[in-house]
């Protein structure tokens, strides 16, 4: 195909344990020209990190070779390129699996990887650490007439920017070419999140077998997101609003190639099921890689003790107190106590009629959260609260994982393209870089004139998506209306964040204007603690953050319900 036609890219794995057969249905869906498979998040890392502590060839996401022992054939025979960061700890180990699975099935490819990213040397206390690489190790792979690429850490959008750069020949310095196919790129990461997977207005469409996604990019990094035709789920503006706002911050997303402005993002509808992004602007990337750090906090372990009927609250003094006797010799060294009311009075059934004391436990010794917490809750049975009973008894303790960033220099990093012949072509860091500077918030629209209003849940009005950066949450809110984003911009402000979401309010909120999206962004630091591996809350990634945001009650203008 010529580098002036649009190169269509396709997505057939948001995380590691995506569906399975997305890759042939990706492949047979309809016309396609790369294939990316993201594989990789901070837990998966660690739990990478945690299978190669048990056998050092491994640390990959296995899965994808068993996709690939399926597809291999028609990827070729399409001339589909596959990209994907499968590699994990371990690229060059899956890439070398990925050659013997070719010739063992007689189909030939021609299998590139990347490497550089693994710093365990100069982190020895780290499970895992590796730096976000950009694309260009990937461009360079693809250049030399690789069929398949294997990556490690790499920034999830470099598996977007990477072929483009390959195709149309892009150099280092086209910050807005390369910023649009970034963005494109963060759309197509989480795969059917962009197609009307987890989408806040879900019920607008058949969401019950979603299809993936893929980009349609044109040489001057505008695109347009749309997915095969006859497959499940949709593509409007608002699933791609949604999928844009998803683990983001403010004005300036930063990555090792490029900056990208998404305050200067635009999206229109572009027929059934296609969205065109454009207008987006970049800039010079940092002078440092972001570096994930992951290690062993400890162990963990937990109880959930069943609280039924009349004094909820004097029962679970009760047992709390018991406890608490009960581990006084060796207590750990953190503990958590959640008293949940799901009860209600006069319940018809006994579950409704029920509340969750939940304990969860926290010790570098995995003794003083195993036996010895199983032994003293077990104990209790038939000496505590009347109706005793836990939802399951505690186990012997999990190990916990604990995960932090930290930056490097760009040129503190070797990053290589190991091609299919086996030759070694390093990829120079960014030559031009900045600090990324805080974006100004931009005008407020002009408010809505004073009217009657209405106690109702923000969500009839607004839509959400929320995530997890490390030990920060970010919650995406977008109106859906230029009326109702007059109203969300003015109303909804950092402090009326803190009042709806109690658990914010001692916690830094920081909110980020994007007015092209009729967009506000939330980014609540430290409210998952140490990370997702920690577990320091109910829903640990926080994905279910948005909804209870939009949950919560406000007085809404009459006008817009």
């Amino acid at each position: 195909m010529s580098p002036v036609d649009p190169l269509r890219i396709g997505n057939f794995s948001g995380f590691y344990g995506d569906r399975f057969d997305a890759l042939r249905e990706m492949l047979t869906g309809g016309e396609v020209d790369v294939l990316t498979g993201d594989y990789l998040a901070e837990l998966t890392m660690l739990i990478l990190g945690r299978d190669r502590l048990k056998d050092p060839s491994a640390g990959y996401a296995r899965t994808f070779l068993r996709q690939l022992e399926d597809c291999l054939g028609l990827a070729l025979e399409r001339g589909v390129r596959i990209v994907t960061n499968a590699g994990g700890l371990n690229p060059a180990g899956l890439a070398r699996q990925v050659r013997e699975l070719s010739e063992r099935l007689g189909t030939p490819a021609r299998v590139a990887h990347v490497e550089g990213d693994d710093l365990g040397a100069a982190h020895p206390a780290a499970l895992a650490a590796h730096a976000y690489l950009g694309g260009f190790g990937i461009a360079e792979c693809l250049r030399a007439g690789a069929d398949i690429v294997v990556t490690g850490r790499v920034t999830d959008a470099a598996l977007v920017t990477g072929p483009a750069a390959a195709h149309f020949g892009w150099r280092p310095q086209e910050y807005d070419r390369l910023a649009g196919a970034v963005v494109a790129g963060h759309v197509l990461e989480c795969g059917t999140q962009a197609t009307g997977g987890n989408y806040a207005f879900f019920e607008e469409g058949d969401v019950r077998r979603p299809g993936f996604p893929l980009a349609e990019i044109d040489a001057d990094g505008g695109s347009v997101v749309t997915k095969h035709p006859g497959t499940g789920g949709f593509v409007d503006v608002g699933t791609v609003t949604a999928q844009l706002l998803y683990e983001t911050g403010g004005g300036r997303y930063a990555g090792p190639d490029v900056t990208a402005r998404l305050d200067t993002v635009r999206l229109r509808q572009d027929g059934p099921d296609r969205v065109r992004i454009e207008g987006v602007r970049g800039e010079a990337p940092p002078p440092t890689l972001k570096v994930g750090l992951n290690r062993l906090g400890g162990f963990r372990n937990e109880v959930a003790f069943v609280l039924t009927g009349l004094d909820v609250e004097a029962k679970a003094a009760l047992v709390r107190a018991q406890l608490t006797d009960a581990l006084a010799k060796s207590p750990p060294q953190e503990a958590r106590w959640d008293l949940v009311r799901t009860d209600r009075a006069d319940a018809d059934t006994e579950e409704t009629a029920s509340a969750l004391l939940r304990l969860v436990v926290r010790d570098p010794d995995q003794r003083v959260v195993g036996r010895a917490l199983s032994g003293a809750a077990v104990e209790l049975a038939l000496g505590s609260y009347p109706g005793f009973h836990v939802l399951a008894p505690p186990g012997k303790g999990a190990p916990y994982g604990v995960f932090e960033d930290v930056y490097v220099p760009q040129g503190a990093v070797d990053h290589v393209a190991v091609l299919h012949d086996g030759r070694r072509v390093p990829v120079a860091p960014a030559q031009d870089t900045a600090e990324p500077a805080a974006v100004p918030e931009p005008p407020l629209p002009a408010p809505l004139p004073l009217g009657p209003v209405r106690r109702a849940p923000l969500g009839l009005v607004a839509g959400a998506r929320s995530g997890d950066k490390g030990g920060n949450a970010n919650v995406g809110v977008w109106a859906r209306s230029d009326e109702a984003w007059r109203w969300l911009a003015h109303e909804l402000t950092a402090d009326r964040f803190r009042e709806l979401i109690p658990e914010s309010r001692d916690l830094p909120v920081t909110r980020h204007v994007l007015p092209h999206l009729r967009a506000l962004n939330f980014v609540v630091t430290g409210i998952l603690g140490a990370g997702v591996a920690a577990q320091a809350r109910f829903d640990p990634q926080a994905k279910a953050l948005g909804e209870w945001l939009r949950s919560r009650h406000l007085d809404i203008p009459e006008a817009l319900l």
